[in-house]
């Protein structure tokens, strides 16, 4: 099992946000990511965004947050190396605390629960 890397993006006009779910070793460059799902620049979200739409502070951003963002203003992004693993290793929500969970439960049961939809690309 890896852990993963949750990355919370925007594009520049804060009007569209993403948590991207890498392997937690995998360089994360902007441009690769913007260029693979067709969008126009994105950055790292202010902590502002962050922690009103996730409710969750910088170093803490899980796909568990999905559970607060009730008006789906975030798209999941996964990177589809984290799909191919059996388990899936993430934060709790915290900066201390992690959890292992079966990657096809987040993706058949929780994100459904969630009412969001996750993409999966090749970054």
């Amino acid at each position: 099992m890896h852990m993963v890397k949750t990355l919370f993006l925007c594009n520049r006009q804060r009007t569209q946000f993403y948590l991207f779910i890498t392997v937690g070793d995998k360089p994360f460059r902007s441009k690769d990511f913007s260029s693979t799902l067709g969008v126009a620049r994105v950055s790292f979200a202010p902590l502002e965004d962050m922690e009103t739409i996730l409710g969750t502070k910088i170093g803490a951003a899980t796909v568990f947050s999905s559970l607060l963002d009730g008006e789906n203003r975030v798209q999941i992004i996964f990177d589809k190396e984290v799909l191919s693993e059996e388990w899936y290793g993430c934060s709790d929500g915290t900066t201390t605390g992690y959890m292992k969970v079966r990657t096809e439960d987040i993706c058949r049961k929780f994100l459904p629960y969630t009412k969001h939809t996750a993409v999966a690309v090749e970054v």
